[in-house]
């Protein structure tokens, strides 16, 4: 049972998603994007309700009949508008909210997971309780399904590295919506290094990744 449940614990550990900063501290190591954003502008707050990064993790052949999936809440964020345009952004993930979606119903095997997840096997969350997203620029686009470029550094663990995301970005009504593309974070790169014994299955380095913002605008 135990191995078993390492193999569902792994794929699960992408929550994410999303980026973590030590005790919310600058990160221990990596690299990052220059920031070219502004904060000149309208200010909104992200609505941490209806606001999450979605995470889904694959086991030997990136498959869906072979991926286990789940959230991650945002503890905070901040948007910023000018001339209804998105222009800079940070968005803070709370890790002790990460939970897998798929295995709801096995209650047992899930609590499992869930604690494993957030044990020092996987994120650690007691000692790097938040990840984080920031926007270090925004260009728009034309190709594709989606109409907004969004460069920015990613931190999980205290591991900041760049990353790009497409995404349809819209500003309407006091409202800012942002929706990225599913995006694969190679979870190694963050120092998640995990592996279950090999008999019960390979566990893909890739994390597939999705955040999902909604902000509204301060009165």
């Amino acid at each position: 049972m135990k191995k078993k449940l390492f193999s569902l614990v792994i794929p699960a550990f992408f929550a994410l998603t999303a980026t973590v900063s030590c005790k919310k501290e600058k990160p221990v190591s990596g690299e990052s994007n220059e920031v070219a954003t502004t904060k000149d502008g309208a200010q909104y707050v992200v609505d941490t309700l209806n606001s999450r990064v979605e995470w889904k993790g694959y086991k030997i052949l990136k498959s869906e009949s072979t991926s286990h999936f789940g959230t991650i809440k945002f503890e905070s964020g901040d948007v910023t508008v000018k001339d209804g345009k998105l222009e800079s952004g940070k968005f803070v993930a709370d890790m002790a909210s990460l939970a897998s979606e798929d295995l709801k119903s096995d209650p047992e095997n899930l609590n499992k997971l869930n604690g494993h997840l957030k044990s020092k096997d996987f994120f650690d969350v007691e000692k790097f309780p938040t990840a984080s997203f920031e926007i270090t620029r925004v260009a728009s686009s034309a190709e594709g399904d989606y109409n907004t470029l969004l460069d920015g550094n990613l931190t999980i663990k205290g591991i900041t590295k760049p990353i790009q995301f497409k995404a349809n970005v819209s500003v309407k009504n006091g409202v800012a919506s942002i929706a990225t593309e599913p995006k694969d974070v190679m979870r190694e790169e963050f120092g998640i290094t995990f592996k279950a014994p090999a008999a019960n299955g390979i566990i893909k380095d890739e994390v597939t990744l999705q955040i999902n913002v909604k902000a509204l605008e301060k009165k």
